[in-house]
């Protein structure tokens, strides 16, 4: 049985109750590095984001679909978790609180969470003032290290200007062997089967695929000045 038939319990449950008390329920059994935990968060917040702007537009619906590869015959369970969680009362702020509160003792969680929304938020080609403002509330809520916010930013906005050696936490003059070492450690970190054993659905190694193009990024531009 896959996640996405999994959430058929958690419709039920929602029906009876909006998505923030769901996830209030889900904090309270404490089911971290859950599946289903993951899935719901990351559906509500994605719900909120794309709703940062005032406009649901179908390209980020479709991402969210494409990302996540939701079968076709379960994504009418996704879509009305959707919109329940857009109809919901409760803002975005507080899906934060709710969702840093279930993974409060797996934090590399809560950076997967906000590497996906990153996704849901430049779905239409463009990052809305609005929806940036919300992925630094969202960087801050759940105690995301600068360096791995901006690794994040690299990853989704391009690298840019961005500092390769704040993405990899690393100081300029850094000796090569030292640097290495750090490459090697930030590799095994974000490994598609670390994500998985962290909670992470298996349809997410994108995630993974992503974030080590930017940890590779980094390292080359550092090597090259290191000559």
């Amino acid at each position: 049985m896959s996640i996405w038939d999994r959430l058929e319990i958690f419709l039920i449950e929602a029906r009876k109750r909006t998505i923030g008390a769901l996830l209030d329920a889900l904090a309270a059994r404490q089911q971290r590095r859950n599946e289903e935990a993951f899935a719901i968060a990351l559906i509500a917040l994605s719900a909120k984001m794309a709703k940062a702007d005032g406009i649901v537009t179908d390209d980020e619906v479709a991402a969210f679909r494409d990302f996540f590869k939701i079968p076709e015959k379960q994504e009418s369970k996704v879509r009305l978790v959707y919109q329940l969680a857009q109809q919901d009362v409760a803002g975005f702020s507080e899906y934060l609180s709710q969702v840093a509160r279930i993974f409060a003792e797996a934090p590399s969680v809560l950076e997967d969470v906000l590497d996906c929304l990153f996704h849901v938020a430049v779905a239409d080609g463009v990052a809305h003032p609005r929806e940036l403002e919300l992925l630094d509330e969202a960087a801050k809520a759940f105690g995301i290290s600068d360096r791995a916010y901006h690794r994040l930013k690299a990853a989704h906005l391009g690298l840019g200007e961005d500092d390769p050696y704040l993405i990899l936490g690393v100081e300029p003059g850094i000796r090569l062997d030292e640097l290495k070492a750090v490459y090697r450690a930030l590799s095994r970190d974000h490994h598609p089967d670390v994500l998985m054993g962290r909670g992470v659905p298996p349809d997410l190694v994108l995630i993974a695929e992503r974030r080590m193009a930017t940890i590779n990024a980094a390292y080359e531009r550092i090597l090259t000045e290191l000559g």
